[in-house]
C-alpha cells in the first residue's frame, strides 16, 4: 500500500492495536486471535452478516443485541465482548472485518511470522514451494506465510516481496537494467 493512509485503514489499525494491547495485558492473546479468527471467517463467508454490519440505519440496540448474542454463542473472552460492544458504541463496526484483519497481522508479528508473496515465472510444485518457504524461513529466522502467484512475464527467475522488501531475480528485470544502462550510456 502506498504511504498515504485512508481513514478506514488509519481507524482499523488503531482499534486493532487497542484490542492487540488489552489481549496482551490480559494474557489473552491466544484466545482473542482464535476467536478473531472465527470471526473474520464469518464476515468473509457470510454476505448477510456483512451487510449487517455496514447498513449504517441498523440501530446501536439492535447491534448490540446481535453481538452479545455472537459472544455467548462463540463464548468470547470478556476482553473482546466488551472491546466489540465498544465500536459498537463508537459506530466503528463498520470496520470490523478490517479491525480483524489488523489484529491477525498483529499478531503475527508478534509470533514472528511474516506474509510475503513470492512470484514465479512458472507453477511450483508442492515440493518447491515447501523448500523455497523452509530455506528462507531458515535463512531470516522467522516463520513466513508465502502467498504463491505465477507471472509468465518474467521469463526465468523469482519475485519475493516481504513487507517493503522487493528480491527480483527475474529475467525479465536483469533485461530492463541492461535496456535502462544502454540507454543511459
Amino acid at each position: 500500500m502506498s504511504g498515504v493512509k485512508t481513514f478506514s485503514s488509519e481507524t482499523s489499525e488503531r482499534y486493532a492495536l487497542a484490542l492487540f494491547e488489552l489481549a496482551n495485558e490480559n494474557s489473552e492473546i491466544d484466545d482473542t486471535e482464535k476467536n478473531v479468527s472465527l470471526l473474520l471467517e464469518i464476515c468473509n463467508k457470510n454476505l448477510d452478516f456483512i451487510n449487517f454490519l455496514k447498513n449504517p440505519t441498523n440501530q446501536l440496540e439492535v447491534q448490540s443485541k446481535v453481538f452479545s448474542e455472537i459472544s455467548k454463542i462463540m463464548k468470547l473472552k470478556k476482553t473482546l465482548s466488551n472491546f466489540l460492544q465498544l465500536i459498537i458504541n463508537k459506530r466503528r463496526i463498520y470496520f470490523l472485518d478490517k479491525i480483524l484483519e489488523r489484529f491477525i497481522k498483529l499478531s503475527s508479528i508478534r509470533k514472528g511470522k511474516l506474509d510475503a508473496i513470492l512470484i514465479s515465472s512458472k507453477d511450483l510444485s508442492q515440493n518447491e514451494k515447501s523448500s523455497i518457504n523452509q530455506e528462507i524461513s531458515q535463512a531470516i529466522k522467522s516463520t513466513i506465510n508465502f502467498t504463491f502467484k505465477t507471472d509468465k512475464s518474467l521469463i526465468s527467475g523469482v519475485k519475493i516481496q516481504v513487507g517493503s522488501l522487493l528480491i527480483d531475480t527475474s529475467v525479465s528485470n536483469k533485461l530492463k537494467r541492461i535496456k535502462q544502462s544502454m540507454i543511459e550510456n
